[in-house]
């Protein structure tokens, strides 16, 4: 994750240093995954609050141009139930 936004990176990049991913705040991992406002830790399994945006700081956790997590769940159930 990047200021409180799941982001994908490939397994050699990751190994790289300087990536500004956040990291748990008990083991210190960065395999963290963001879901319905929760953040876990896939090493451990520590469970955290998503922050809000005003707590990320004047940047928006969403980038612009990108959905928000409402706009995608809707898209995921009009394809999971056929809808238009």
């Amino acid at each position: 994750m990047r200021r409180e936004t799941q982001v994908l990176i490939c397994p050699d990049c990751q190994r790289l240093h300087g990536l500004d991913l956040e990291a748990c705040e008990t083991c210190g991992s960065t395999t963290l995954i963001c879901r319905l406002g929760e953040v876990e830790c896939r090493s451990c399994g520590s469970v955290r609050p998503a922050r809000s945006d005003s707590l990320v700081g004047s940047e928006m956790s969403t980038p612009p141009g990108l959905p928000g997590l409402s706009a995608e769940v809707e898209a995921a159930l009009n394809r999971v139930l056929g809808r238009a």
